[in-house]
């Protein structure tokens, strides 16, 4: 997916999300290895409440991929602390 298209599919509906995905996509999603990026795409998929719960720390999606992308996303955006 082109930078364009995935900034645009990670603008959610959601201001939280926005905070926490936009920031990802221009600094750490360049830098993935190509499995992680797609499983960030796949992490895109998603319902916008299961993403924000999942980054919240609140629930942990059940999908290994998933749970390995979002590690990676708490991790990098000033989440783990959380």
């Amino acid at each position: 997916m082109d930078k364009n298209r995935l900034l645009w599919a990670s603008r959610r509906g959601m201001l939280e999300l926005d905070l926490i995905l936009l920031p990802f996509i221009d600094n750490i999603y360049p830098t993935l290895e190509e499995a992680d990026q797609q499983r960030y795409q796949a992490l895109l998929a998603c319902e916008d409440q299961d993403i924000y719960a999942w980054c919240m720390k609140r629930e942990d999606p059940a999908d290994p991929d998933l749970l390995r992308i979002v590690h990676i996303v708490r991790a990098n955006t000033g989440l783990q602390g959380h």
